[in-house]
């Protein structure tokens, strides 16, 4: 559910943009250097958006280095890192290893399997060290299977459970801006549950898999109604937003905020008048 919260490159900055790049690059580094392969391949822009959105914040020092990796081996790139960097890559450790508890669950996926026994010494550390937030996120998971197992046809109610848990990892102190952060982290979360519920839906009809967006596919306007119903939450996240003393890399966030987050369904569109046009 997760990779719709990147920047849209067309509107950046060239130096903003590497910048982006540097921290997305530094998160893959601690990714590596704390938990090896199996934690590097958990890297998104997702949890990128949310390093530089706390950094700037709470004005973290922040480490530049330059390294060659597995992926660029000739020339090094730019990397920018810090404490919120290593937050970050345990909450994608966390939320990998729920995932692969469901996978296994549902699927009896073996690959899941073995990424568990793999993760499961860690996780179990992180769960020590961050007792609350493992059961916020597991709690919300468990319903949103139950909303799944009912057939639940109010995507507001399924993307509530989705919001609380993005909400969970966006709180990195229990400070004056616990509550900007996690209003903003829970619309967010509703946004992108909406996103992918819409980006998935002809799909999932197509298999017979469940979508709380079905129940409105037949409607008429129903991309309208869609796109109503994100423009909503993301104005509530972005108001938030606003509220939050955010001055270093600011552009950066309202690119991704106000463009980026909207890519996915951009293509969507486009891909849906082709159609029509054939």
């Amino acid at each position: 559910m997760f990779g719709y919260v990147l920047a849209h490159k067309p509107e950046l900055k060239m130096r903003e943009f590497y910048k982006y790049k540097a921290y997305y690059c530094g998160l893959c580094k601690v990714l590596r250097e704390k938990y090896g392969f199996l934690g590097q391949i958990t890297l998104t822009y997702d949890m990128t958006f949310l390093v530089i959105l706390l950094t700037s914040l709470y004005e973290s020092e922040t480490k530049r280095e330059e390294h060659r990796c597995v992926v660029h081996p000739v020339k090094k790139q730019k990397m920018l890192y810090n404490e919120i960097t290593e937050y970050a890559a345990d909450m994608n450790i966390i939320l990998t290893y729920y995932k692969l508890l469901d996978d296994w669950k549902d699927e009896k996926s073996k690959l899941s399997l073995t990424g568990l026994h793999a993760l499961r010494k860690t996780f179990l550390e992180l769960k020590e060290k961050y007792p609350e937030k493992c059961e916020v996120i597991r709690k919300c998971l468990v319903l949103l299977q139950k909303c799944e197992e009912r057939g639940e046809e109010s995507v507001d109610v399924t993307s509530r459970y989705f919001g609380k848990l993005m909400a969970e990892l966006f709180v990195y102190k229990q400070d004056m801006w616990e509550k900007p952060l996690r209003r903003m982290g829970f619309y967010l979360g509703k946004f992108i549950y909406i996103m992918d519920a819409y980006d998935d839906v002809d799909e999932d009809i197509k298999q017979d898999n469940y979508n709380a967006l079905i129940p409105m596919y037949i409607e008429e306007n129903f991309d309208e109604k869609c796109r109503e119903m994100m423009n909503y939450v993301l104005a509530e996240c972005t108001r938030e937003f606003e509220k939050l003393p955010c001055v270093e890399d600011a552009e950066i966030l309202r690119n991704i905020l106000y463009a980026g987050v909207w890519d996915k369904y951009d293509k969507k569109q486009l891909e849906k008048n082709n159609e029509k046009e054939e």
